[in-house]
């Protein structure tokens, strides 16, 4: 098939999920043989989405140039590869992606109706010889990349969660992504909420873009500090396990959503690869660690 890129112009806007900085981005068509480039208009610096620039993996994916970042680019580049898109231009006037919803919807949405432009080159995929995989010992998680006809996955996620239990989600080029990873919205433990702001991140989290898992009871002055976190007026717990009065859009949401964003960490190999991409409890760190390793063997 021939390259793809965006019909016209599509823009967004929202605070960032970790620094909480407000932000406009805009998708942008692009030639032929442009792969995925972010322009941070602010400080006129253009960064490739690639592994080699790939500078923290602390609870998103952050590529680099220099001092000049682009943070939380996963949920993106998870929806410009689910919907075909090959080449494309991402104009951003801040330092973090704005989280929107906190899955990929917001953006397949918009673009999806209008369709893509078909380019006149060819789609270049990337072909690896021989499995890769990739290691944590330390959490026990794995990236396998097995070469195929086809770009496919599969993903078990299994955080020992009472709430969650083990989940899995799969996803095949040209599968209904739209309608069945997209909407998937990212996630958390209450018990992980402190720490993470601590550490300066979730700034701009709320339970409006993620989803908040109460693994162990919690007192009213724990929801009471939340609310305050949040800026939230006022939280619960359901009776299974979720902050605030959350529905999901399916059962293994949370398995989707990490499913989502191995996608979008998959693309910094700077295309469609034509491998079986499983993985066991991925995450940023071990996805992009995936991701470089295969644009060491081709």
């Amino acid at each position: 098939m021939n390259q793809q890129t965006v019909i016209k112009e599509y823009t967004f806007e929202g605070r960032g999920l970790h620094t909480g900085c407000y932000a406009h981005l805009t998708i942008c068509p692009a030639p032929e043989n442009f792969g995925i480039r972010f322009l941070r208009t602010d400080v006129d610096v253009e960064i490739p989405a690639l592994a080699q620039k790939v500078s923290r993996t602390d609870r998103s994916t952050t590529i680099s140039e220099g001092d000049v970042q682009v943070v939380t680019i996963e949920h993106l580049l998870s929806a410009l590869t689910g919907l075909g898109v090959d080449n494309a231009l991402l104009k951003l006037d801040n330092v973090e992606v704005p989280i929107l919803d906190g899955s990929a919807e917001c953006y397949v949405r918009a673009i999806a109706p209008d369709g893509l432009l078909e380019q006149s080159e060819e789609r270049k995929y990337i072909t690896i010889k021989e499995e890769i995989e990739v290691r944590d010992e330390n959490t026990g998680s794995w990236v396998k990349i097995t070469p195929a006809d086809s770009l496919s996955y599969d993903v078990t996620v299994d955080f020992n969660s009472r709430v969650l239990g083990v989940q899995e989600a799969h996803w095949k080029e040209n599968a209904d992504y739209v309608g069945r990873v997209a909407p998937c919205r990212t996630f958390c433990f209450f018990h992980e909420l402190e720490a993470l702001a601590s550490r300066g991140l979730v700034k701009g989290g709320d339970v409006d873009n993620a989803i908040v898992i109460v693994e162990h009871p919690v007192t009213k002055e724990q929801i009471d500090k939340m609310c305050v976190l949040f800026g939230q007026p006022r939280l619960s717990v359901t009776e299974n396990g979720y902050l605030s009065n959350l529905k999901l859009h399916f059962p293994n949401e949370c398995g989707r959503h990490k499913l989502l964003d191995l996608i979008g960490d998959m693309r910094l190999v700077g295309g469609y690869l034509k491998a079986h991409i499983s993985a066991y409890k991925p995450g940023h760190r071990i996805n992009s660690a995936a991701a470089l390793a295969v644009t060491e063997k081709i």
